[in-house]
């Protein structure tokens, strides 16, 4: 009540001094007609909702069906299941006692709808940061893919490091393992490469062993760069890195049968 006396006073000597009223009360965030409903007849009028009598539901359980409730699900077989379980599987025994909804509106106002089970509980994840480029060297994105070679079984590995920006290629190297230092050799080196040394830099990519390696977090952490994860269990959240990977493998260019070596597998010359 203090608050809606001093939020209508407001409006009142802004409207008395030649404001709009609609003006006025958007400056509140409230609208004309809030505020038409809560000055009435010359007086604020008070929230009488708090304080309405409300009559009880026909339908409301008897005290003596909330204790059984609590007795059912307390009980040994059905202690460690849901309300979800425990109404169809009464069902099945010729029992009713309540709805779902009932069961879990009891056990609530007892306190005990808590985690009823063996399986892990749901842990609250906050959603994770995002980062925009409006220029260049602001946000990088990298990856490592694979690169047939002839022998079956055996892969060469692309390093690529993409501007999100500009979707340049600020740095890539082809090896035969997959390795956190030699991504820790190459972040280092496009910096130099790129002249971008002491400037806040966010680098994106997933969850694979050599992003999340002890040596490449102390490099960034080194050369000041706040490193930036995908989801868990989200595919596509590196479209930047993934789609320009696509792009070279379906090119002309790229060899079908694989490449023969290490040397030929420097694809620099087919690189979009």
């Amino acid at each position: 009540m203090p608050e809606r006396i001093a939020l209508i006073a407001l409006i009142q000597e802004a409207y008395t001094q030649g404001a709009r009223l609609y003006k006025a009360c958007a400056e509140t965030g409230l609208s004309k007609r809030t505020y038409r409903r809560w000055y009435r007849e010359g007086q604020v009028q008070a929230d009488l909702r708090p304080t309405a009598a409300r009559p009880e539901p026909a339908n409301k359980l008897e005290e003596h069906e909330r204790q059984q409730i609590l007795s059912v699900c307390n009980q040994a077989e059905y202690a460690s299941l849901p309300p979800s379980q425990i109404v169809p599987t009464l069902l099945d025994n010729g029992i009713y006692i309540a709805s779902e909804s009932s069961f879990y509106r009891v056990l609530n106002a007892h306190g005990q709808l808590n985690h009823r089970g063996r399986t892990q509980a749901t842990v609250n994840r906050s959603k994770p940061l995002s980062y925009r480029a409006d220029g260049p060297n602001q946000v990088w994105s990298w990856d490592i893919t694979y690169l047939a070679s002839t022998v079956k079984g055996q892969f060469y590995y692309l390093y690529l490091f993409e501007d999100i920006y500009s979707r340049k290629i600020v740095g890539y190297e082809v090896h035969e393992q997959e390795n956190g230092e030699y991504a820790a050799a190459l972040i280092q080196r496009s910096l130099l490469r790129e002249q971008c040394f002491n400037t806040p830099l966010v680098l994106h990519s997933d969850n694979g062993a050599p992003m999340k390696s002890l040596t490449m977090k102390a490099k960034l952490e080194e050369l000041g760069i706040t490193a930036s994860l995908s989801r868990p269990r989200v595919s596509n959240d590196n479209p930047f890195s993934e789609s320009l990977f696509k792009t070279l493998k379906y090119r002309p260019q790229w060899p079908a049968s694989g490449f023969s070596c290490l040397a030929t597998a420097s694809i620099a010359r087919q690189l979009p």
